[in-house]
């Protein structure tokens, strides 16, 4: 252990503290090198320096060199005693050199050094702990002597006074080793709990963060395959644009070049006309009428052949321009129709989502106070009993309409739009959902899952769960996606931009038909595509 002789040779006689990262000069005398080469610092002006601890002089600046000795001696001193050093309590009696306490006594109110420990009081009074300087805290602030017992009933630490005829006399007390004792035994509980707690937390943190790169590099994989397709479409579109444009523009020459040849005719027939006109008016001006009579009669045959020929010529010009003379719009309208429809084709093969355009409603699973409209496109409700006849697939309890057809793999979409005040909804369901009792109602049993909607209240629903939608709709079309193998139902809702309402995920194990409800007079349900 350190002593007050060995502390002083360890002491740097300029910081007068322990040394830190000790070197010596060439003169054999031991500093910090940061307290060194400070002090040499200082000299550099007046061209000589001096060791602050022999006086001798050096005419350059004297090298420094590392004490390794030294160095290793500290860090044995420091591995020896961690706790010394790290208190930063020294022993009340060293007063001409700072050594580290090793205990403290709180009768005395001092700390001391292992030396003036072993010759200090053993007496019981003398209680030894821990270096500290708080001795208020380690006293009674009433009675000033030592903090020996633990009140169990008030939760605090109290002296033998307190204990026997103060404030706490008749209470449940410790000794404050075996209260510590419980304590640490409940903290140890309570840290094992939180260490546990934290190794979850900390997986989940890793899991969340798994699931953000994940999440990172699907948006990216996303965004690589839709800008590719999106740029795709545009190329088709440029595509379909120059086929139309050439199409208008091969119409526009050929109906030209028919005007033109017609126009060229014309004006044929326009100076003919012109040459016949001016004979006629010569013999109208003659005054010879011998004259004009015999031209007249030579003459008469030729003028009723040209007038019937200019008919004729007129006629078939009028017929060409009607039969060659316009541009052939539907013609255009189905090239530009049909290149469009190979762009969604191929749009749709794409991203894998089939829109299910052909979805109708199945009449024979209708309730009898619902309407179903010629289309098979429309629900709305009625109080008017339809009597239809008894099936088995007809609902008898709600006002409710399967679809024809069935889903039972790939991803469908369809459209609906609704009545925004009304009573109405609209989901999917199993085939063998019961048709009649309670159990019947759409989301009302674990066969079915919707979107409902009654007097601007909207909500999922599935097995009698509600799933409160905030903030409501603000517009009149739903969108349903169903990916039946990945077992996720969404609706959106088509507003712009449009909103994602909620996702069901589930295993289907059956067939799944589109399912409508509207349960008022005057509500209606419309699929649009």
């Amino acid at each position: 252990m350190a002593t007050a002789d060995l502390r002083e040779e360890l002491t740097c006689p300029i910081c007068l503290s322990i040394y830190t990262d000790p070197v010596n000069l060439s003169c054999g005398h031991n500093f910090c090198l940061g307290c060194i080469e400070s002090l040499l610092g200082t000299q550099e002006g007046s061209g000589l320096y001096t060791c602050p601890e022999c006086r001798e002089t050096f005419t350059k600046k004297p090298k420094l060199h590392r004490n390794i000795a030294l160095c290793n001696v500290m860090k044995h001193l420091q591995i020896t005693q961690p706790e010394q050093n790290r208190t930063g309590i020294f022993c009340t009696y060293c007063v001409h050199s700072p050594v580290p306490a090793a205990k403290s006594c709180l009768h005395c109110e001092a700390s001391l050094c292992d030396t003036h420990l072993r010759v200090h009081s053993k007496s019981e009074e003398h209680f030894l702990t821990e270096p500290t300087t708080s001795w208020g805290k380690r006293k009674c602030s009433k009675h000033k002597k030592l903090l020996e017992y633990y009140c169990t009933e008030d939760d605090v630490c109290i002296c033998a006074s307190c204990s026997l005829a103060g404030e706490h006399r008749g209470h449940q007390v410790e000794l404050l080793n075996e209260a510590s004792k419980k304590k640490k035994e409940k903290l140890r509980d309570v840290l094992q709990k939180l260490t546990t707690k934290r190794k979850k937390t900390e997986k989940r943190v890793q899991s969340l963060q798994a699931h953000r790169r994940g999440v990172q590099k699907k948006a990216a994989g996303i965004t690589d395959r839709l800008t590719a397709l999106i740029r795709e479409i545009r190329k088709q579109l440029e595509d379909l644009e120059k086929r139309v444009l050439s199409e208008i523009t091969r119409q526009r020459k050929q109906v030209l070049l028919t005007i033109s040849d017609l126009i060229q005719q014309l004006k044929k027939e326009k100076d003919k006309l012109t040459r016949k006109m001016c004979h006629i008016e010569e013999l109208y001006n003659m005054t010879d009428p011998l004259t004009v009579l015999q031209e007249q009669e030579s003459q008469r045959d030729n003028f009723c052949g040209d007038e019937k020929g200019d008919n004729e010529v007129t006629q078939r010009g009028d017929k060409q321009v009607l039969a060659g003379g316009h541009l052939d719009e539907d013609l255009i309208s189905v090239t530009l129709y049909r290149g469009l429809a190979d762009i969604v084709t191929d749009v749709k093969r794409e991203i894998y989502v089939q829109v299910t355009s052909d979805i109708l409603l199945d009449i024979n699973t209708a309730n009898n106070n619902i309407i179903v409209s010629g289309d098979m496109k429309t629900v709305s409700c009625t109080d008017i009993n339809q009597q239809r006849p008894v099936t088995p697939e007809r609902f008898t309890t709600y006002p409710q309409v399967l679809s024809t057809r069935s889903f039972s793999s790939g991803r469908h979409y369809w459209q609906v739009q609704t009545n925004e005040s009304g009573g109405w909804c609209v989901g999917v369901c199993y085939t063998s959902m019961e048709r009649g009792g309670h159990l019947s109602w759409i989301g009302n049993n674990n066969k079915s899952w919707c979107l409902r909607g009654y007097n601007k209240d909207f909500y999922m629903r599935h097995n009698k769960i509600v799933i409160s939608l905030r903030p409501s709709l603000s517009c009149d079309t739903v969108g349903i996606l169903l990916n039946y193998e990945a077992g996720r139902l969404t609706f959106y809702e088509l507003c712009d931009p449009i909103r994602h309402l909620h996702t069901f995920t589930v295993t289907f194990t059956e067939p799944l038909h589109a399912a409508f409800c509207v349960w008022d007079n005057d509500d209606w349900v419309r699929i649009l595509r």
